[in-house]
């Protein structure tokens, strides 16, 4: 498996081999779904919380009495069949969402979604980012010359600030190599790797 070798201009120099464990694995689309409904439900966060009849502030003294008024019978004013009582069966910020999964299921549902844009030539490398990189002006001249259609920047925490002039392109989104998610990877179309972020991530995702 290859991929286009592009310099710090943009301009196609030739290409990379890309290591079949990492890019040439049967893709197992089972493990990468349940990748990705990891990663949703993992990132919910419990907000919405209503009272139930016990953590309403007031009295628990029956309202009135129970006969001879008229009205239909009532208890205190916290009762969920009053208004400002508390919630029978409301959302609670208690709840977990939280789910699992084997570290060698993660590793493989992602590699299978490696391999799959590997297979769709969609894996592009950049030797280095030039210097005016950093300007959203000079990433998106880089960019447009590498004819890469809504980018998902790989990189290595050394290279963060070789490309902050992608963070205002709409259509871009920079992320660390260590850190590359199932979401991202189906949401973006070309995956674009530095030579260092290529070699740290045969290091990081190795068996």
């Amino acid at each position: 498996m290859k991929a286009p070798l592009f310099d710090n201009h943009g301009k196609n120099t030739g290409t990379v081999d890309l290591e079949k464990s990492h890019f040439g694995v049967e893709p197992n689309m089972g493990l990468v779904h349940r990748f990705l409904l990891l990663q949703q439900a993992n990132g919910r966060i419990a907000i919405a919380h209503a009272k139930h009849r016990g953590e309403i502030a007031g009295s628990t003294k029956k309202m009135f009495k129970q006969k001879g008024t008229g009205n239909a019978r009532m208890g205190d004013r916290r009762s969920p069949m009053r208004r400002g009582g508390g919630v029978v069966f409301g959302p609670r910020n208690t709840q977990n969402w939280t789910i699992s999964m084997n570290a060698q299921e993660r590793r493989l549902g992602l590699l299978s979604l490696l391999s799959i844009k590997a297979t769709e030539n969609h894996v592009k490398v950049v030797s280095a980012f030039a210097k005016d990189a950093n300007k959203t002006k000079g990433m998106t001249t880089l960019l447009s010359t590498m004819e890469a259609k809504k980018p998902l920047i790989a990189i290595t925490r050394e290279e963060k600030d070789q490309v902050l002039g992608a963070w205002n392109i709409p259509e871009a989104k920079i992320v660390n190599v260590e850190y590359l998610n199932p979401h991202s990877l189906l949401k973006y179309k070309d995956l674009i790797f530095t030579e260092a972020s290529l070699k740290h991530l045969y290091q990081h995702f190795s068996k």
